[in-house]
């Protein structure tokens, strides 16, 4: 999303330049570069709207569990499912809100994420929750007052639930 506004700025640069260029063009060559101007502006116009879609999509705010509709639900344990699959600690961090509790022998709570990255993928992503979370039926989540839990039935799990207005994960389970 960051990519597609800084995107919509260079855009906007660049039109800017293209009219100073304009007023020092003759007649001949105006009508070119209008039409390149306008061709420019559609674009900007384009990834604009779809980086506020986003960005709407984005800041989602919910009051709590039972107000988060299945679509975004199933969404976001999706998200959960392809970081834990690629075993990408960095994109399980960003999904996760600190303190978290990791429910690791010795670990329990983990304050921070930098904290959480210090762990390692390897220690984290066990065989255990790696298949569990992959194999989780996210199709039909029901909430509850804890949140939702991904899970393929067994004790490793994934949790998530409204933090602050949006859906981060609460806890990791083994």
């Amino acid at each position: 999303m960051k990519n597609q506004v800084k995107r919509a700025e260079i855009c906007i640069l660049s039109i800017a330049l293209m009219g100073v260029l304009l007023v020092g063009c003759g007649v001949n060559q105006q009508e070119t570069q209008q039409t390149i101007a306008a061709e420019t502006m559609a674009e900007v116009t384009e990834a604009t709207l779809g980086a506020t879609e986003e960005t709407a999509q984005e800041e989602q705010r919910y009051e709590d569990n039972f107000a988060v509709d299945s679509k975004a639900a199933k969404e976001f344990a999706q998200k959960v499912q392809d970081v834990t699959v690629k075993k990408d600690l960095e994109g399980l961090a960003e999904l996760t809100s600190f303190p978290v509790y990791v429910g690791l022998p010795g670990v329990s709570v983990v304050e921070t994420k930098e904290d959480f990255l210090k762990l390692g993928a390897e220690k984290v992503f066990t065989e255990e929750l790696v298949k569990s979370v992959e194999m989780a039926d996210i199709e039909n989540f029901q909430p509850s007052k804890a949140g939702f839990s991904i899970s393929d039935g067994g004790t490793a799990n994934i949790n998530f639930g409204v933090v602050n207005g949006v859906l981060a994960i609460t806890g990791i389970n083994y």
